[in-house]
Protein backbone atom coordinates (compact mmCIF):
# COMPACT_ATOMS: atom_id res chain seq x y z
CA UNK A 1 0.00 0.00 0.00
CA UNK A 2 1.41 3.59 -0.74
CA UNK A 3 0.44 6.85 -1.80
CA UNK A 4 2.22 9.05 -4.17
CA UNK A 5 2.53 13.01 -4.81
CA UNK A 6 3.93 14.35 -8.03
CA UNK A 7 3.61 18.08 -8.99
CA UNK A 8 2.14 18.79 -12.43
CA UNK A 9 4.33 21.61 -12.53
CA UNK A 10 0.84 23.55 -12.74
CA UNK A 11 -0.76 26.07 -10.92
CA UNK A 12 -4.20 27.83 -10.81
CA UNK A 13 -5.18 30.31 -9.28
CA UNK A 14 -2.34 30.21 -7.56
CA UNK A 15 -2.52 26.30 -6.12
CA UNK A 16 -0.75 24.01 -7.45
CA UNK A 17 -2.07 20.93 -9.03
CA UNK A 18 -0.97 17.71 -7.39
CA UNK A 19 -1.06 14.25 -8.90
CA UNK A 20 -1.72 11.66 -6.33
CA UNK A 21 -1.35 8.36 -6.91
CA UNK A 22 -2.58 5.76 -4.80
CA UNK A 23 -1.76 1.62 -4.82
CA UNK A 24 -2.64 -1.63 -3.39
CA UNK A 25 -0.49 -4.49 -2.58
CA UNK A 26 -1.74 -6.33 -5.39
CA UNK A 27 -0.72 -3.60 -8.10
CA UNK A 28 -4.37 -1.94 -8.81
CA UNK A 29 -3.49 1.82 -9.25
CA UNK A 30 -5.25 4.82 -8.97
CA UNK A 31 -4.29 8.34 -9.75
CA UNK A 32 -6.37 11.43 -8.77
CA UNK A 33 -5.77 15.40 -9.48
CA UNK A 34 -6.38 17.84 -6.52
CA UNK A 35 -8.06 19.94 -9.27
CA UNK A 36 -11.13 18.74 -9.58
CA UNK A 37 -10.59 15.54 -7.64
CA UNK A 38 -10.35 14.29 -10.97
CA UNK A 39 -9.73 10.56 -11.19
CA UNK A 40 -7.82 10.36 -13.66
CA UNK A 41 -6.64 6.40 -13.76
CA UNK A 42 -8.07 3.27 -12.46
CA UNK A 43 -5.64 0.35 -13.44
CA UNK A 44 -6.75 -3.41 -12.70
CA UNK A 45 -5.68 -6.62 -13.83
CA UNK A 46 -7.90 -8.48 -16.24
CA UNK A 47 -9.06 -11.65 -16.93
CA UNK A 48 -6.07 -12.60 -19.78
CA UNK A 49 -3.37 -10.85 -16.69
CA UNK A 50 -3.08 -7.59 -18.52
CA UNK A 51 -2.90 -4.26 -16.36
CA UNK A 52 -6.04 -2.20 -18.39
CA UNK A 53 -6.96 1.50 -17.50
CA UNK A 54 -10.98 1.21 -17.38
CA UNK A 55 -11.83 5.32 -16.63
CA UNK A 56 -11.58 7.93 -19.69
CA UNK A 57 -9.39 10.63 -19.69
CA UNK A 58 -5.75 12.05 -21.09
CA UNK A 59 -2.38 11.14 -20.36
CA UNK A 60 -1.27 15.17 -19.08
CA UNK A 61 -2.63 17.01 -17.18
CA UNK A 62 -3.17 20.06 -19.41
CA UNK A 63 -5.51 18.51 -21.65
CA UNK A 64 -8.54 18.77 -19.00
CA UNK A 65 -8.04 22.98 -19.38
CA UNK A 66 -7.52 22.37 -23.02
CA UNK A 67 -10.58 25.14 -24.73
CA UNK A 68 -11.48 22.56 -26.98
CA UNK A 69 -12.44 20.24 -24.32
CA UNK A 70 -14.27 22.47 -22.30
CA UNK A 71 -15.74 23.67 -25.17
CA UNK A 72 -17.94 20.41 -25.02
CA UNK A 73 -17.83 19.79 -21.60
CA UNK A 74 -18.23 15.83 -19.78
CA UNK A 75 -16.99 16.47 -16.44
CA UNK A 76 -14.36 13.90 -16.86
CA UNK A 77 -13.86 11.98 -13.56
CA UNK A 78 -14.37 14.92 -11.59
CA UNK A 79 -16.24 15.75 -8.71
CA UNK A 80 -19.41 17.62 -8.86
CA UNK A 81 -21.04 19.95 -6.58
CA UNK A 82 -22.46 22.45 -4.95
CA UNK A 83 -25.23 20.58 -6.72
CA UNK A 84 -25.23 17.63 -8.70
CA UNK A 85 -27.39 16.99 -12.30
CA UNK A 86 -30.52 20.00 -13.01
CA UNK A 87 -31.77 22.52 -11.18
CA UNK A 88 -35.00 23.76 -12.67
CA UNK A 89 -34.82 27.38 -13.93
CA UNK A 90 -31.85 27.56 -12.22
CA UNK A 91 -33.77 28.76 -8.68
CA UNK A 92 -34.80 27.11 -5.51
CA UNK A 93 -35.93 28.69 -2.44
CA UNK A 94 -34.61 27.78 1.54
CA UNK A 95 -36.31 29.56 4.29
CA UNK A 96 -38.25 31.87 2.46
CA UNK A 97 -35.38 33.36 0.76
CA UNK A 98 -35.14 32.49 -3.30
CA UNK A 99 -31.70 32.06 -4.61
CA UNK A 100 -31.12 32.40 -8.34
CA UNK A 101 -28.04 30.40 -10.19
CA UNK A 102 -26.83 30.46 -13.45
CA UNK A 103 -28.59 28.51 -16.09
CA UNK A 104 -25.89 27.14 -17.85
CA UNK A 105 -28.13 24.49 -19.32
CA UNK A 106 -31.02 25.90 -21.13
CA UNK A 107 -33.10 27.87 -18.12
CA UNK A 108 -31.51 25.22 -16.11
CA UNK A 109 -28.48 24.82 -13.44
CA UNK A 110 -26.09 21.62 -14.49
CA UNK A 111 -23.49 20.37 -11.89
CA UNK A 112 -23.18 23.59 -9.60
CA UNK A 113 -23.11 26.48 -12.25
CA UNK A 114 -20.94 27.94 -15.01
CA UNK A 115 -17.63 26.92 -12.78
CA UNK A 116 -18.32 23.92 -10.11
CA UNK A 117 -16.31 21.88 -7.47
CA UNK A 118 -14.34 19.96 -10.75
CA UNK A 119 -12.74 23.27 -11.50
CA UNK A 120 -11.33 24.09 -8.02
CA UNK A 121 -7.98 23.30 -7.48
CA UNK A 122 -8.83 20.87 -3.43
CA UNK A 123 -6.28 21.05 -0.59
CA UNK A 124 -4.52 17.96 0.29
CA UNK A 125 -5.26 17.62 4.33
CA UNK A 126 -4.30 14.27 5.09
CA UNK A 127 -2.71 11.33 4.07
CA UNK A 128 -2.20 7.52 4.92
CA UNK A 129 0.12 5.27 3.18
CA UNK A 130 -0.77 2.57 5.23
CA UNK A 131 -4.40 2.76 4.30
CA UNK A 132 -3.60 3.77 0.93
CA UNK A 133 -6.24 7.12 1.48
CA UNK A 134 -5.77 10.78 1.03
CA UNK A 135 -8.14 13.29 1.79
CA UNK A 136 -9.00 16.18 -0.33
CA UNK A 137 -10.52 19.47 1.30
CA UNK A 138 -12.69 22.82 -0.56
CA UNK A 139 -14.03 25.20 1.21
CA UNK A 140 -16.74 26.84 -0.90
CA UNK A 141 -17.16 30.35 -0.23
CA UNK A 142 -20.98 31.79 0.81
CA UNK A 143 -22.02 33.33 -2.49
CA UNK A 144 -20.48 30.81 -4.64
CA UNK A 145 -22.21 30.55 -7.73
CA UNK A 146 -24.77 32.38 -5.75
CA UNK A 147 -25.14 29.25 -3.39
CA UNK A 148 -26.17 30.61 0.02
CA UNK A 149 -23.55 29.50 2.98
CA UNK A 150 -19.69 28.99 3.84
CA UNK A 151 -19.46 25.13 2.85
CA UNK A 152 -16.41 23.15 3.76
CA UNK A 153 -16.09 19.55 1.86
CA UNK A 154 -13.58 16.88 2.39
CA UNK A 155 -13.57 13.73 0.46
CA UNK A 156 -11.39 10.77 1.49
CA UNK A 157 -10.24 8.49 -1.77
CA UNK A 158 -9.03 4.85 -0.09
CA UNK A 159 -7.83 2.19 -2.22
CA UNK A 160 -8.60 -1.30 -0.88
CA UNK A 161 -6.75 -4.35 -0.92
CA UNK A 162 -10.09 -5.92 -2.06
CA UNK A 163 -9.45 -3.93 -5.02
CA UNK A 164 -11.81 -1.28 -3.77
CA UNK A 165 -12.70 2.62 -4.44
CA UNK A 166 -13.81 4.08 -1.54
CA UNK A 167 -15.34 7.90 -1.82
CA UNK A 168 -16.22 9.13 1.59
CA UNK A 169 -18.02 12.60 1.60
CA UNK A 170 -18.35 14.84 4.35
CA UNK A 171 -19.57 18.56 4.64
CA UNK A 172 -20.57 21.24 7.02
CA UNK A 173 -22.18 24.63 6.36
CA UNK A 174 -22.82 27.63 8.47
CA UNK A 175 -25.84 28.43 6.46
CA UNK A 176 -28.71 26.60 5.12
CA UNK A 177 -27.51 25.53 1.65
CA UNK A 178 -28.69 23.05 -1.45
CA UNK A 179 -25.96 20.34 -1.55
CA UNK A 180 -26.09 16.80 -3.58
CA UNK A 181 -22.57 15.63 -4.35
CA UNK A 182 -21.42 13.25 -6.84
CA UNK A 183 -18.58 11.88 -8.80
CA UNK A 184 -18.50 11.65 -12.29
CA UNK A 185 -16.15 9.07 -13.63
CA UNK A 186 -16.75 7.63 -17.23
CA UNK A 187 -15.73 3.78 -17.16
CA UNK A 188 -15.17 1.51 -20.19
CA UNK A 189 -14.38 -2.33 -19.21
CA UNK A 190 -13.31 -3.64 -22.74
CA UNK A 191 -9.82 -3.58 -23.08
CA UNK A 192 -9.71 -1.55 -26.48
CA UNK A 193 -12.40 0.87 -25.05
CA UNK A 194 -15.33 1.49 -27.77
CA UNK A 195 -19.10 1.40 -27.68
CA UNK A 196 -20.20 -0.08 -24.40
CA UNK A 197 -23.55 -1.28 -26.04
CA UNK A 198 -22.00 -5.13 -25.24
CA UNK A 199 -21.47 -4.44 -21.58
CA UNK A 200 -23.57 -6.41 -19.22
CA UNK A 201 -25.40 -3.80 -16.68
CA UNK A 202 -27.81 -4.58 -13.64
CA UNK A 203 -29.65 -1.64 -11.58
CA UNK A 204 -31.40 -2.43 -8.40
CA UNK A 205 -33.96 0.02 -8.88
CA UNK A 206 -37.35 -0.99 -9.62
CA UNK A 207 -38.33 3.25 -10.77
CA UNK A 208 -36.96 5.79 -12.72
CA UNK A 209 -37.58 9.65 -12.46
CA UNK A 210 -39.14 11.46 -15.07
CA UNK A 211 -37.38 14.12 -17.07
CA UNK A 212 -38.78 16.94 -19.15
CA UNK A 213 -37.76 18.02 -22.39
CA UNK A 214 -34.38 18.94 -20.88
CA UNK A 215 -33.42 15.85 -18.87
CA UNK A 216 -35.01 17.56 -15.40
CA UNK A 217 -36.55 15.52 -13.35
CA UNK A 218 -40.28 16.38 -12.20
CA UNK A 219 -41.35 14.69 -9.65
CA UNK A 220 -42.61 11.81 -10.68
CA UNK A 221 -41.40 8.25 -10.10
CA UNK A 222 -42.20 5.48 -12.67
CA UNK A 223 -41.39 1.58 -12.62
CA UNK A 224 -38.82 0.66 -15.22
CA UNK A 225 -40.79 -2.94 -15.44
CA UNK A 226 -41.86 -3.37 -19.58
CA UNK A 227 -39.83 -0.69 -20.42
CA UNK A 228 -36.22 -0.01 -21.83
CA UNK A 229 -35.13 1.04 -18.36
CA UNK A 230 -35.43 -2.04 -16.85
CA UNK A 231 -32.09 -3.26 -15.44
CA UNK A 232 -33.70 -5.42 -12.42
CA UNK A 233 -31.80 -8.18 -13.85
CA UNK A 234 -28.48 -8.46 -16.08
CA UNK A 235 -28.55 -7.26 -19.82
CA UNK A 236 -26.49 -5.92 -22.60
CA UNK A 237 -26.35 -2.15 -22.28
CA UNK A 238 -27.47 -1.80 -25.93
CA UNK A 239 -30.23 -4.36 -25.79
CA UNK A 240 -33.34 -2.15 -25.12
CA UNK A 241 -32.07 1.32 -26.21
CA UNK A 242 -32.30 3.95 -28.73
CA UNK A 243 -29.15 3.78 -30.00
CA UNK A 244 -29.45 7.86 -31.25
CA UNK A 245 -30.08 8.27 -27.64
CA UNK A 246 -28.44 5.66 -24.88
CA UNK A 247 -29.20 6.81 -21.54
CA UNK A 248 -29.27 9.75 -19.30
CA UNK A 249 -31.38 8.64 -16.57
CA UNK A 250 -32.10 8.76 -12.90
CA UNK A 251 -33.13 5.08 -11.18
CA UNK A 252 -34.45 5.59 -7.84
CA UNK A 253 -32.87 2.49 -5.95
CA UNK A 254 -34.39 -0.02 -3.74
CA UNK A 255 -33.01 0.41 -0.49
CA UNK A 256 -33.52 1.73 3.47
CA UNK A 257 -32.65 5.31 3.07
CA UNK A 258 -29.03 5.57 4.38
CA UNK A 259 -27.82 2.32 4.04
CA UNK A 260 -25.05 1.12 2.19
CA UNK A 261 -26.19 -0.76 -0.47
CA UNK A 262 -25.42 -2.39 -4.20
CA UNK A 263 -26.78 0.16 -6.67
CA UNK A 264 -25.30 -1.45 -9.89
CA UNK A 265 -23.46 -4.45 -11.27
CA UNK A 266 -21.41 -3.97 -14.48
CA UNK A 267 -19.63 -6.84 -16.63
CA UNK A 268 -17.38 -7.30 -19.98
CA UNK A 269 -17.05 -10.34 -21.52
CA UNK A 270 -13.30 -9.90 -22.70
CA UNK A 271 -11.41 -8.79 -19.85
CA UNK A 272 -13.67 -10.63 -17.68
CA UNK A 273 -14.26 -7.51 -15.48
CA UNK A 274 -17.19 -6.84 -12.84
CA UNK A 275 -17.52 -2.98 -11.53
CA UNK A 276 -19.65 -3.02 -8.60
CA UNK A 277 -21.39 0.19 -7.41
CA UNK A 278 -22.18 0.71 -3.64
CA UNK A 279 -23.79 4.02 -2.14
CA UNK A 280 -25.57 5.44 0.56
CA UNK A 281 -27.25 7.47 -1.94
CA UNK A 282 -30.92 6.84 -3.14
CA UNK A 283 -30.44 6.92 -6.73
CA UNK A 284 -28.29 6.30 -9.27
CA UNK A 285 -28.24 8.42 -12.58
CA UNK A 286 -26.69 6.28 -15.85
CA UNK A 287 -25.64 8.05 -18.65
CA UNK A 288 -23.80 6.24 -21.56
CA UNK A 289 -21.91 9.54 -22.79
CA UNK A 290 -24.51 10.33 -25.97
CA UNK A 291 -22.55 14.03 -26.14
CA UNK A 292 -19.20 12.90 -25.47
CA UNK A 293 -17.09 14.29 -28.58
CA UNK A 294 -12.99 14.86 -27.36
CA UNK A 295 -9.70 14.39 -29.11
CA UNK A 296 -6.59 13.00 -28.06
CA UNK A 297 -7.81 11.39 -24.66
CA UNK A 298 -5.80 8.65 -23.30
CA UNK A 299 -2.86 7.42 -26.26
CA UNK A 300 -4.37 9.52 -28.57
CA UNK A 301 -7.72 8.10 -28.81
CA UNK A 302 -10.42 9.88 -29.59
CA UNK A 303 -13.63 9.05 -27.41
CA UNK A 304 -17.29 9.62 -28.85
CA UNK A 305 -20.67 8.80 -27.82
CA UNK A 306 -21.56 5.65 -25.68
CA UNK A 307 -17.83 4.79 -25.15
CA UNK A 308 -18.55 4.95 -21.73
CA UNK A 309 -20.77 4.54 -18.88
CA UNK A 310 -21.55 6.43 -15.92
CA UNK A 311 -23.01 5.45 -12.39
CA UNK A 312 -23.69 8.62 -10.47
CA UNK A 313 -24.66 8.14 -7.06
CA UNK A 314 -26.71 10.98 -5.42
CA UNK A 315 -30.09 12.30 -4.03
CA UNK A 316 -32.76 13.19 -6.14
CA UNK A 317 -31.78 15.54 -8.82
CA UNK A 318 -34.09 18.72 -8.87
CA UNK A 319 -34.75 17.87 -5.15
CA UNK A 320 -34.47 21.02 -3.59
CA UNK A 321 -37.70 21.79 -5.45
CA UNK A 322 -39.92 18.62 -4.85
CA UNK A 323 -40.67 18.51 -1.41
CA UNK A 324 -41.68 14.90 -1.41
CA UNK A 325 -38.01 13.44 -2.22
CA UNK A 326 -35.46 13.49 0.71
CA UNK A 327 -34.64 16.54 1.28
CA UNK A 328 -31.46 17.83 -0.17
CA UNK A 329 -31.11 21.33 2.61
CA UNK A 330 -27.85 20.94 4.92
CA UNK A 331 -27.86 23.29 7.92
CA UNK A 332 -25.35 24.31 9.78
CA UNK A 333 -26.11 21.63 13.11
CA UNK A 334 -26.38 18.84 10.58
CA UNK A 335 -23.01 17.14 8.82
CA UNK A 336 -23.64 15.84 5.00
CA UNK A 337 -22.21 12.29 4.92
CA UNK A 338 -21.58 10.18 1.83
CA UNK A 339 -20.04 6.89 0.75
CA UNK A 340 -20.32 5.09 -2.65
CA UNK A 341 -17.46 2.35 -3.67
CA UNK A 342 -16.28 1.46 -6.99
CA UNK A 343 -15.60 -2.72 -6.50
CA UNK A 344 -13.34 -4.17 -9.40
CA UNK A 345 -13.60 -7.86 -9.52
CA UNK A 346 -13.39 -10.40 -11.91
CA UNK A 347 -16.21 -11.81 -13.54
CA UNK A 348 -17.07 -15.59 -11.36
Amino acid sequence: MSVQQTSTGKFIDGEEVIAIELTNSKGTYVKIFNYGAIINKFIVQNARGEMQDIVLGFDDFEQYLNPEYLKNYPYFGAIIGRYANRIKNGTFAIDGKTYQLAQNNGADTLHGGVVGFDRKVWDIVEVDNEKSTVTLEYESEDGEENFPGNLVIDLTFELTDNDELILSYEAETDKATAINLTHHGYFNLAPGGGNVKNHQLQIFGSNYLEQDENYCVTGKLIPVTGTALDFTELKEIGRDWDETEGYDQSFVLDKTYGDLTLASKTTEAESGLTLNVYTTEPVAHLYTAKYVDVKNGKGGKDYVGYDAFCIETQHHPNGINIPEFPTTVLKPEDLYIQTTIYKVSLTK
